[in-house]
C-alpha cells in the first residue's frame, strides 16, 4: 500500500508540474527531473528503488513501440546510413572514448571498469530525445534521425555493457565472438519483430471490427514481443522497434479513421504517464545514490561527470559532422548511391549533435550493475559508477535540454537572415 500511495502521489505531482511547464513554456521533462530531485531530499520521503527489470519490461516496450509506430518508414530508410552510423558506430566510439578518459582520469578505474561506465553512457535515450525535442518545430529529417538513432542504439549499448561487465567478472573478451553475438542479437531481434508483426497483423485483420479488442491487442503485443525476444536471448529492443515499424504501415491501410483516432488517444495518454513517471524517477534516484558516496568526494565525482559529458558531446559532434561530409562527398561522386534528401544541412547537424541526451536506459543499466562478482566479492567502484552515470544523465537532460530550444531558435533566426 505504501508503494501504491507513492505512485499516486508522484502521478499527481507529475500532472500538476506538466500543466505548469506548459504555462511557463518549459520542457516538462526538465521540470519533472528537478522536482524529483527536490522530492528525494524530503526527509520523510521513503526511499524509492528503481528495479532495472521494471524499466526494461514495463516502460521500455510501449515507449519504443509508440516511437517506432509513429516514425516515417520512408524517411527512416532514406537516412538509414546516418541512423546506423550513430546508432552503432557512434555508440562503440563513445564507449571507447569515455573509457579512455575514465581510465586515466579516475584513480583505480581498470580498463574493464572504464568500459563498463563508457557503455552505460554510450547510447542516447529515445524517451528523452522525443520528449525534449517535441514542440520545437524541428524538421522531419532531424526528428526521424533522432528517433531512429535512439530506437536502435540501446541494443548496441547493451551488447557493449554485457561484454564489459563480463570482463570485470573475469571472463575473456574475444573480439570476433563479441561481433558475432552482436550480429546474432540484432538479426534475431529483427526476425522475432517481423514474426510477431505478422502474427499481430493476422489477428488485427480478424478483430478490427471491434475497436476495444484491436487496441487491446496493440497494447499487449509490445510486451509479448519484448519478452519472447529476451527469452530467446536476442534483442528485445530491436524486436519491438521492428514490430512498431511493420504494424505502422499495416494499420494505415486497414484501420478506419475512427479506430486510428481512438487508438492514438489511448496511446497518447499511456505514453504521457509513462514519460512523466520516468523523468520524476530519474530525479528521485539522485539523492539516494548521492548518500552512498563519500561526501568529501561528491564534487570531485561531479567534476568527472562534467568532463565525461563534454567528451561525449564532442565525440558526437565530430561523428555527426563527419557523416555530413561523407554524405556530401558520396553524393557528388555517385549521385545514384546517396539521394539529395539524405544530405544533412549545417543546422540539422548542430541540432542532432546537441540532442544526444542520456536517460532512463542509462540509469537502468547503471542501477542493474551486479552487487558482487562471481567469487562473492563486491563489484569494484559500483557506487561511483552509478553516481557518475546519474550525474551525466542529469547534465545532458537539464543542460542540453534547457539550451536546445535556444539553439534551435538561433539557428532558425540565422537561416531566415541568410
Amino acid at each position: 500500500m505504501e508503494n501504491y500511495s507513492i505512485i499516486i502521489f508522484l502521478l499527481a505531482i507529475m500532472l500538476g508540474l506538466t500543466a505548469l511547464a506548459e504555462k511557463i513554456k518549459l520542457s516538462y521533462p526538465i521540470l519533472l527531473i528537478v522536482a524529483g530531485i527536490g522530492i528525494g531530499f524530503i526527509p520523510a520521503m521513503p526511499e524509492v528503488e528503481i528495479d532495472p527489470e521494471v524499466i526494461f519490461l514495463i516502460f521500455l516496450p510501449p515507449l519504443l513501440y509508440d516511437a517506432a509506430f509513429n516514425i516515417s518508414f520512408n524517411t527512416f530508410k532514406t537516412h538509414l546510413s546516418t541512423i546506423s552510423s550513430l546508432a552503432i558506430g557512434l555508440v562503440f566510439l563513445t564507449a571507447t572514448g569515455i573509457a579512455v578518459i575514465v581510465h586515466y582520469m579516475i584513480p583505480g578505474m581498470s580498463w574493464p571498469l572504464s568500459f563498463v561506465l563508457g557503455s552505460i553512457l554510450a547510447a542516447t535515450d529515445a524517451v528523452a530525445a522525443i520528449s525534449i525535442t517535441k514542440g520545437l518545430g524541428l524538421s522531419h529529417t532531424t526528428t526521424t534521425i533522432l528517433e531512429g538513432e535512439s530506437l536502435v542504439n540501446d541494443a548496441s549499448a547493451l551488447v557493449a555493457y554485457r561484454f564489459a561487465v563480463a570482463a570485470v567478472t573475469g571472463s575473456a573478451f574475444v573480439f570476433w565472438k563479441a561481433s558475432l553475438e552482436f550480429l546474432l542479437l540484432m538479426a534475431g531481434g529483427f526476425i522475432i519483430g517481423m514474426a510477431m508483426g505478422r502474427i499481430l497483423a493476422f489477428i488485427l485483420k480478424k478483430v478490427h471490427d471491434s475497436n476495444i479488442i484491436t487496441i487491446s491487442f496493440m497494447l499487449l503485443m509490445p510486451f509479448v514481443t519484448y519478452r519472447v525476444a529476451e527469452e530467446l536471448s536476442v534483442s528485445g529492443v530491436i524486436a519491438v522497434v521492428v514490430l512498431g515499424l511493420s504494424i505502422s504501415g499495416f494499420s494505415k491501410k486497414i484501420f478506419p479513421e475512427e479506430l486510428k483516432n481512438e487508438s492514438k488517444t489511448i496511446w497518447d495518454i499511456i505514453i504521457f504517464l509513462l514519460n512523466g513517471l520516468i523523468f520524476i524517477l530519474i530525479g528521485l534516484e539522485f539523492p539516494y545514490i548521492a548518500r552512498s558516496i563519500d561526501h568529501d568526494k561528491i564534487w570531485l565525482y561531479v567534476g568527472y561527470a562534467l568532463i565525461i559529458t563534454v567528451v561525449a558531446l564532442l565525440l558526437r559532434m565530430a561523428r555527426v559532422f563527419l557523416q555530413k561530409v561523407n554524405l556530401e562527398r558520396a553524393f557528388l561522386q555517385n549521385r545514384g548511391r546517396v539521394s539529395k534528401e539524405a544530405l544533412l544541412s549545417f543546422e540539422e547537424s548542430v541540432i542532432i549533435s546537441w540532442s544526444g541526451m542520456r536517460g532512463i536506459v542509462s540509469l537502468a543499466i547503471a542501477i542493474g550493475l551486479p552487487a558482487t562478482l562471481e567469487d562473492g566479492s563486491p563489484f569494484p567502484h559500483r557506487n561511483v559508477i552509478i553516481f557518475i552515470s546519474v550525474v551525466v544523465v542529469l547534465f545532458t537532460l537539464i543542460g542540453q535540454g534547457l539550451t536546445l530550444p535556444w539553439i534551435v531558435k538561433k539557428l532558425k533566426a540565422s537561416a531566415v537572415t541568410v
